[in-house]
């Protein structure tokens, strides 16, 4: 099946022998399954000599929470971690995305869809993703020439879709180990470009990362999925430069379920100002990763020389009341 044709390969050439990016989302406080992710990702950067960057990734648009991001980086800051000036702000870089969608569209990669996510759940005969979901049968692929054809004909609010690739998309994870995802059957087209006129997650790191020069993602295992996605969409786009990923496993609740509200406040603003110091953080925090035989205080010199990789859980860390009492002892 044609799809369009492909970018030119484009090489990109880095200074450093490795670039990371710390890259929070303002739509609500961090929390300690945030945290851990943002630890072990500074403590590799700090063992291999990467260079760190952050971006603030905030295109969730009503999501964002106003004041979110200036305390995000004074939380990362209080733990001990460091970066590179200047910070990247993803709502400023709409006009990059935009150039990126149109080269897609031109080249018959991406193509307008006004379908509603309660049409795709009510498709008929819609296969099933991987998880569960519906995957989104490719309704409007090929349906409109344009996106002011698409809205004339159907009055509908207007997103971009890309085209999933034939054939499955393999990489290796330096933690979940070797990965395979068939993007057709797992989800089929996927937007890049949202009805609200802002660029999808998928479309906004894969550009931001590739500018920046980044190619050391460590990151939750929930986006090991994204991560096939995000090499397809740097395949189209003739970005050649190769990405390593390190995808960990969550933090969860003991109901087996990812943290949340329902187990109670687990942000980081809740903990510190009952006067939970940061060395106290970063002692249970250092425990979830393996580093530390127990729950204890230590400081950010300490988990970076002892770090090591090969001790971190290769299954989900359960937060329970024992973390709790330890990070509101006096």
């Amino acid at each position: 099946m044609h799809h369009g044709r492909a970018f030119r390969t484009i090489v990109i050439v880095s200074d450093s022998p490795c670039t990371t990016r710390l890259a929070p989302s303002p739509t609500g406080a961090l929390h300690l399954g945030n945290a851990r992710t943002f630890l072990v990702n500074y403590l590799l950067a700090v063992q291999q000599g990467w260079r760190v960057l952050l971006r603030v990734e905030d295109l969730d648009g009503p999501r964002v929470k106003k004041g979110s991001a200036e305390q995000m980086l004074d939380e990362l800051a209080w733990l001990g971690l460091c970066w590179q000036q200047p910070v990247v702000y993803q709502s400023t870089r709409a006009a990059t995305y935009r150039a990126a969608l149109d080269r897609l569209s031109a080249a018959g990669w991406a193509y307008p869809c006004t379908c509603s996510r309660k049409d795709v759940e009510t498709a008929g005969g819609a296969p099933q993703a991987g998880d569960g979901a519906t995957s989104y049968p490719n309704t409007c692929r090929g349906r409109f020439a344009s996106a002011a054809e698409a809205l004339q004909q159907t009055g509908r609010p207007v997103a971009w879709r890309v085209k999933a690739p034939d054939a499955a998309i393999a990489f290796d994870d330096g933690l979940a180990g070797r990965r395979e995802y068939d993007l057709l059957k797992d989800g089929g087209d996927f937007v890049i470009f949202k009805s609200d006129g802002l660029a999808a997650y998928q479309l906004a790191v894969v550009i931001d990362d590739a500018e920046a020069g980044i190619d050391a993602i460590v990151r939750g295992d929930d986006l090991l999925e994204s991560a096939a996605r995000q090499i397809h969409l740097r395949r189209l786009l003739g970005l050649s430069q190769t990405v390593r990923y390190w995808h960990l496993p969550l933090v969860i609740g003991p109901d087996g379920r990812r943290l949340a509200k329902r187990h109670g406040d687990t942000r980081l603003d809740y903990y510190r100002h009952r006067s939970c110091s940061s060395q106290r953080m970063l002692g249970l925090l250092g425990y979830w990763c393996g580093i530390l035989p127990s729950r204890q205080e230590a400081d950010m010199a300490e988990l970076a020389r002892r770090f090591d990789l090969s001790r971190l859980p290769r299954q989900p860390v359960v937060f329970g009341r024992e973390d709790d009492d330890f990070l509101l002892a006096r």
